[in-house]
């Protein structure tokens, strides 16, 4: 068995046990029979490496998989972890499942092709949760975009957001005691203090980030958002919604409408943008104006531009 097949093989077995309860015989002849197992040559799989990996599953992913014995002799999951939970957990499978792929391929250059990235300060990664879950003090110097300049910060850290496939620590800055969103790409110097805090007010950051888009204007108030797409968008839309409160308000032989309860923050405004004719916010005024405002800046940049 390969030593760096662990991870396919977990994913495979949860699979199978979400499907229904399996036998050992069951799970051996699905894995045997998987891609997975046939692309890496492994003819076979015991019962002692099936409850060592239920053990390890346990551990990495908090299922509680067991075999109900007494004439029935079936695995199945016991217990699964909550939604919030369950969500991290099905990303980590996802994200194994594709690193296992590649690196089983020797030759996955030819058939796996990666966007392009730049570094996201993900190398702090490690030392900014046990920051967290510590509650111990951090230090560093921040970079901003706007006017080119460093900063020293000094922060009490309360969690890590990703937002668009960028990472962020929400943080209460001590110098104004104002909860803040710090980008990782541009924390340089990062210091854990040996010295705690204490927190003078509770946040529910869940409930914080619940209408937000994006990580950015937290303290406006959500609002009712309605947007207009054309059919063949709204396929994309509805296999990927724009926020976990979309639903679906109505349905014409040519358009779908969405609505949302969220921040329309600029970052939503991108997000729109994006889709160029294809989407149209409809509701709320404010936010069709916005839209309007920078498209009509938008053009007349390359009228200036015709112009020079």
């Amino acid at each position: 068995m390969k030593k760096d097949f662990y991870l396919t093989r977990y994913a495979l077995i949860i699979k199978r046990l979400e499907r229904s309860p399996a036998t050992y015989p069951e799970i051996e002849d699905y894995l045997l029979n998987s891609f997975e197992f046939q692309d890496a040559k492994i003819a076979g799989y015991s019962i002692r490496t099936l409850q060592r990996d239920i053990k390890d599953i346990a551990n990495l992913f908090n299922f509680d998989i067991h075999n109900k014995k007494k004439g029935d002799n079936r695995y199945y999951i016991e217990s699964r972890p909550v939604m919030e939970v369950d969500e991290y957990n099905q990303r980590l499978m996802e994200s194994f499942q594709i690193m296992n792929a590649v690196n089983s391929q020797p030759d996955f250059a030819e058939f796996v092709y990666l966007e392009t990235r730049t570094p996201r300060g993900i190398q702090n990664f490690y030392d900014l949760l046990f920051a967290i879950r510590n509650k111990k003090i951090l230090e560093f110097q921040y970079f901003k975009y706007k006017d080119q300049t460093t900063s020293s910060r000094k922060v009490h850290p309360l969690a890590l957001k990703e937002s668009k496939d960028r990472w962020y620590l929400i943080a209460l800055d001590t110098k104004d005691e104002k909860l803040k969103a710090f980008g990782l790409d541009r924390i340089i110097d990062l210091a854990v203090s040996k010295a705690g805090f204490k927190l003078q007010q509770r946040f529910n950051l869940k409930e914080h980030f619940k209408n937000a888009f994006g990580i950015m204007n937290l303290e406006e108030e959500p609002e009712k958002v309605v947007i207009k797409s054309t059919k063949e968008q709204a396929e994309y839309i509805k296999s990927s919604p724009l926020h976990h409160s979309q639903q679906i308000q109505r349905e014409t032989d040519k358009s779908v409408y969405f609505t949302y309860d969220l921040y329309p923050t600029y970052d939503f405004v991108q997000e729109i943008l994006s889709f160029g004719n294809q989407v149209k916010v409809t509701e709320p005024k404010s936010l069709m104006d916005k839209v309007k405002e920078t498209l009509r800046q938008s053009i007349q940049q390359y009228d200036d531009y015709s112009a020079e």
